[in-house]
């Protein structure tokens, strides 16, 4: 028997059955469009890194805020770029973080925001298939972390049938 690397990158529930908390996922898992719970539990897990990285560096430095924001200017910086944290905020609302903060920039979301699809699984259709592109560079991967800046020109890629604002399935989101 070999031992390799632990490669899941997420935590499942400690327990199977919580009627609450799957009624809860079950709504996230609508509202977002997502496919299945791992895409939940990976960004509910990527929240506690966030939050375990804001802890450590405020522990680190004793409780002072300031402190704490200037040791972890790389990582405010890049909450700040991916826009979960406003250009205001400090390292302390980080603990205060949702789930739906970070699912909020997931590529699928923004592209059902702008307009791309009609519901978030349509426009996760249109993800996958190839039709979205950001910045000019068609992007597959449905649950890709947004940037600010970026999401200006999340658009259908130019040679797409969607391209054209009569196709059928842009024509629906029109009405």
């Amino acid at each position: 028997m070999t031992t390799g690397k632990n490669t899941k990158s997420y935590e499942t529930p400690n327990h199977p059955y919580q009627g609450e908390r799957i009624a809860r996922e079950g709504d996230l898992l609508g509202r977002y469009g997502l496919k299945n719970k791992e895409e939940l539990w990976r960004a509910q897990s990527e929240l506690r890194s966030f939050r375990r990285e804001a802890r450590r560096l405020l522990g680190n430095a004793q409780g002072d805020i300031d402190e704490a924001g200037v040791e972890g200017a790389d990582f405010l910086n890049r909450l700040r770029r991916l826009g979960i944290l406003s250009e205001s905020d400090d390292i302390s609302e980080i603990l205060s973080l949702d789930v739906t903060d970070l699912l909020e920039r997931r590529l699928q979301t923004v592209a059902y925001r702008k307009g791309l699809g009609n519901t978030p699984k349509q426009a996760r259709q249109f993800i996958t298939h190839g039709h979205v592109t950001i910045e000019g560079a068609r992007v597959t991967v449905p649950s890709k972390k947004v940037e600010v800046d970026e999401e200006p020109t999340v658009s259908f890629e130019e040679n797409s049938p969607l391209a054209d604002e009569l196709h059928p399935e842009r024509a629906e989101a029109q009405e």
